[in-house]
């Protein structure tokens, strides 16, 4: 029986920048998954234990570390500050400064988002590598098998293909780790332009929708796992950063095509409480093209799959900061919504999305303010006025006996109604007639609906439907339509300011990197 061994990333990330917790983070075998040479690769009912790790993985930190998401947050217009004390971190404050000198790459935390992209794209070159050893045992006339092992590769192919979507948007022109070989040569790899990054993501796609089951996440064999669906929302962000701007780009056609199957296919549809579309009757719903799965297993005491680490973790990290008197409504407070996200919510007369996206401290640490479930919040003793409503689960909401904040909720990713604000932008900028899909979305916001909608009002639509969302969405649509600099002032840099510098480690370990 032949076995491998998890590829461990210290070799790409330079083991000198790691301190012993990264080390034995990067060392511990992925959760749900043993490791590989205690794997018997004829026993096909293990077959999904691979996948399962790279999900893991994905969950438990790759996807969801404090300073990642940080890095990410900070350069939208939708985010006041990174921690509620200014003094903290600074180098976050010069990254939405767009200041991208000495030390913004030597930054630790530029580094480590760095690690989580990369450690997810080896996680699931090291699961490709094990699904081809079950592969080999598979008899050729057992195709439900084969078509099963396509299946879960698509999968993993999916997750690396994120992953590199996420590294490039932050860093620009980045390696492409394609396949597990390329481990061998991580100290001269050449970096590909981001155009390159781009049109890997869409060929990856295109190769794996075939093999992926044809069902939203939430009908799948293991619930919540990437179908075909997420693929094609996942081709059309990568082609629409392609097409950016140029309407006559031949990349909208493939946002177009690849948006009106997901609308095409009715198995989708916008949940029907915006409120709680990102509380725990949102999770998994009919909404949802991906995201990451958490859980308490219903039980008041003992295990808990979490997102992020120690005090870091996904919901905590944003719940509101001070003293919350013993409630399980509290956190550390990074990353507020800023006032002008709130000055642009309230001048669009945009009720509900104002409710489920801010939520207000009290004015003063003895005084509080009461959140719609009716959860009090006392203010913090660094004059924040808000924090991030996405992230609030009420604890009405909570497992009884739970206290983490947020326990029991997933991370939303990928949405229908991101699939039907492109669809609107494609159409639009393809010179048709984009009401219907641009609609269905405001509508559910108890918004007026627009007849003729314009690029404009598709755009600030997408600002007011993911506002504060972690993924950096506002940001980037920003960059890829070419109005930042409008936005952001002579700060902002067109040519420079759309990416952070890659970490100084990892030039230190491949001079190709510079």
């Amino acid at each position: 029986m032949k076995t491998f061994k998890y590829i461990l990333i210290s070799s790409f990330i330079g083991v000198a920048a790691l301190n012993s917790s990264c080390e034995k983070f990067l060392d511990k075998p992925l959760e749900n998954q043993q490791r590989s040479e205690e794997i018997d690769y004829s026993n096909l009912s293990l077959m999904y234990a691979p996948v399962s790790g790279v999900y893991r993985a994905a969950a438990d930190d790759n996807l969801t570390h404090w300073i990642d998401l940080s890095i990410r947050c900070m350069r939208d217009d939708d985010f006041q500050q990174a921690a509620p004390n200014p003094n903290d971190n600074p180098e976050l404050m010069g990254i939405k400064n767009f200041q991208n000198d000495v030390t913004i790459q030597s930054y630790w935390g530029l580094n480590q988002s760095w690690i989580s992209y990369y450690s997810l794209a080896i996680s699931a070159n090291n699961a490709l590598m094990e699904l081809d050893e079950f592969e080999k045992n598979i008899p050729s006339d057992n195709t439900q098998m084969l078509a099963r092992n396509k299946q879960y590769k698509a999968e993993v192919r999916f997750l690396r293909a994120y992953a590199h979507l996420l590294a490039s948007r932050i860093f620009g022109d980045v390696p492409i780790l394609f396949d597990s070989g390329d481990i061998a040569r991580l100290t001269t790899i050449e970096k590909s332009t981001e155009v390159e990054v781009r049109e890997f993501i869409i060929d990856e796609m295109n190769a794996c929708i075939a093999d992926l089951e044809d069902k939203r996440p939430n009908e799948s064999e293991h619930k919540g796992a990437v179908t075909k669906y997420s693929a094609l929302l996942l081709k059309a962000k990568a082609a629409s950063d392609l097409a950016g701007n140029d309407n006559s780009s031949p990349y909208w056609d493939q946002v177009l095509e690849a948006t009106d199957l997901i609308i095409g296919s009715e198995k989708f549809s916008l949940h029907g409480d915006f409120y709680n579309l990102f509380k725990r009757p949102g999770k998994m719903s009919d909404e949802s093209l991906f995201e990451l799965q958490y859980s308490d297993f219903g039980l008041p005491t003992g295990d808990i799959v979490r997102p992020g680490v120690d005090w870091g973790t996904f919901f905590r990290w944003q719940g509101p900061a001070g003293d919350q008197r013993g409630s399980a409504i509290s956190g550390a407070g990074w990353i507020p919504p800023s006032q002008d996200i709130v000055d642009f919510l309230s001048s669009r007369g945009d009720a509900l999305r104002l409710k489920t996206t801010i939520l207000e401290y009290g004015a003063t640490e003895n005084t509080y303010v009461e959140t719609p479930d009716g959860d009090r919040v006392y203010g913090n003793p660094f004059g924040i006025k808000y924090f991030n409503g996405k992230t609030y689960l009420p604890v009405n909401q909570m497992t009884e006996g739970r206290i983490e904040y947020g326990a029991n909720n997933n991370v939303r990713i990928l949405r229908y109604a991101d699939a039907l604000l492109l669809n609107a932008e494609a159409k639009v900028r393809k010179g048709q007639d984009g009401d219907a899909p641009f609609n269905e979305v405001r509508d559910r916001a108890n918004m007026g609906l627009i007849t003729g909608v314009t690029l404009n009002q598709i755009l600030d639509e997408r600002r007011a439907e993911f506002a504060c969302e972690w993924w950096g969405e506002r940001f980037n649509d920003l960059v890829r339509t070419g109005r930042a600099q409008q936005v952001f002032g002579a700060k902002f840099i067109p040519g420079q300011s759309e990416s952070v510098p890659i970490p100084q480690t990892q030039i230190d370990a491949n001079s190709n990197f510079r």
